[in-house]
């Protein structure tokens, strides 16, 4: 039975009223994830900014016998008690290495107290109103400033917010990402060759691509189990070294890399390889002359974000025990480090006010290294990517 032409226009005005309601609520969901984005971003510039800065106080260093016993005696009373005790703590230190110090005075600026920093912020402090006036005075004078947090990124952990910065961690990111790279990459891009371009097409195989997809959906914190097992128990890796947590990231990474070089292999037409045969390559030949070369941009898109990601991993790093305290950077594979994102971890469990810009810094150092690892992969990506 045929319908009117008014029943039909009836159904075609519903049907794109039905279209437009999807289409508006599709543009207010990205919207919405565009706005909590924003407000992220806001959030995290708004507390990570001031960790880029911090106060100096101008001292008169006074370098006598009191001095060389205790660094508190070197300063002027009403200053000292608004210096970082790290600095009194250097003092003696720095006496006892130059001698010839002894019995010279000198001028330089030296770290405030985290509650200075935090005055002359505007945020929380615990100054008392007789040593806010004491920082005012200075800060008139010319002697008492913000200035650009150099000691961030040129010194590790301590307990002292002020002194604490991320160069301990930044070496240990890099050498337990040297690790991971060092496993994930070979391993990956053999295991992928093999299963795409040699591995016979039978239930064997296909049980390994299955749990290869499978391995790259579990929870990362899993890995971190896996690592303790059987790398720290079984076989005594040292507990909390690059080492350990790069061979614990690389079984996370290992099915990213070898997943994306697949798709990079099946994306080489089956024409490179027929011709390869027929000039008498061996199947050998025709991967490692023709294959991989064209497929190698699509390899290193797919590990870097691999890399990427592990580097932003914390749970199977904590449970293989990188979250020791580290003021110094180390320098062996097997001596115990701290990666960012344990340390940022670490700090955002910290009471004191100034960790939470600490915190809100790391981040942000971490974000930067993660995006432009991502920018790099897709710069690669629409450089080298060849279209078929």
């Amino acid at each position: 039975m045929s319908q009117s032409f008014d029943a039909i226009s009836a159904q075609l005005r519903r049907r794109h009223r039905r279209s437009s309601r999807l289409k508006w609520i599709s543009m207010g969901a990205l919207g919405l994830a565009g706005l909590f984005l924003v407000l992220f971003f806001a959030d995290m510039l708004s507390k990570g900014l001031p960790a880029f800065q911090q106060a100096q106080i101008q001292v008169e260093i006074d370098y006598n016998d009191d001095a060389q016993r205790m660094g508190r005696a070197a300063l002027d009373p009403e200053v000292s008690r608004l210096v970082s005790r790290t600095f009194e703590r250097l003092i003696p230190v720095r006496m006892r290495d130059n001698p010839e110090l002894l019995g010279t005075s000198e001028t330089r600026w030296v770290l405030a107290d985290s509650e200075v920093d935090q005055y002359l912020k505007g945020h929380r402090n615990k100054l008392s109103d007789a040593q806010q006036a004491t920082v005012d005075t200075l800060v008139e004078q010319g002697r008492a400033a913000l200035k650009f947090n150099t000691t961030f990124f040129t010194s590790g952990d301590s307990k002292m917010p002020e002194a604490s910065g991320i160069l301990s961690a930044a070496v240990g990111t890099v050498m337990t990402m040297l690790v991971t790279l060092a496993i994930a990459f070979p391993i990956g891009v053999m295991t992928a060759v093999y299963l795409e371009e040699f591995a016979p097409d039978n239930r064997l195989t296909q049980i390994i691509e299955i749990n290869i997809n499978n391995l790259a959906a579990i929870p990362s914190i899993l890995f971190g189990l896996l690592g303790l097992a059987i790398f720290i128990n079984f076989f005594g890796v040292p507990r909390s070294s690059p080492l350990v947590g790069g061979m614990t990231l690389a079984l996370m990474t290992l099915p990213v890399v070898i997943i994306a070089t697949r798709t990079a292999l099946r994306s080489v037409p089956d024409s490179i390889r027929h011709a390869a045969f027929g000039v008498g390559c061996s199947r050998w030949q025709v991967v490692r002359d023709h294959v991989l070369p064209l497929a190698m941009p699509g390899i290193m898109t797919g590990s870097i974000i691999g890399l990427a990601q592990a580097m932003g991993e914390t749970a199977p790093l904590i449970i293989v025990g990188m979250v020791a305290f580290i003021p110094d950077a180390t320098a062996s594979f097997t001596q115990a480090a701290t990666v960012l994102p344990a340390q940022i971890f670490t700090w955002a469990g910290e009471p004191e006010q100034a960790f939470v810009e600490k915190t809100a810094g790391g981040i942000l150092v971490l974000l930067t290294i993660l995006i432009f690892l991502n920018a790099t992969a897709v710069i690669l990506r629409k450089k080298f990517e060849r279209r078929w």
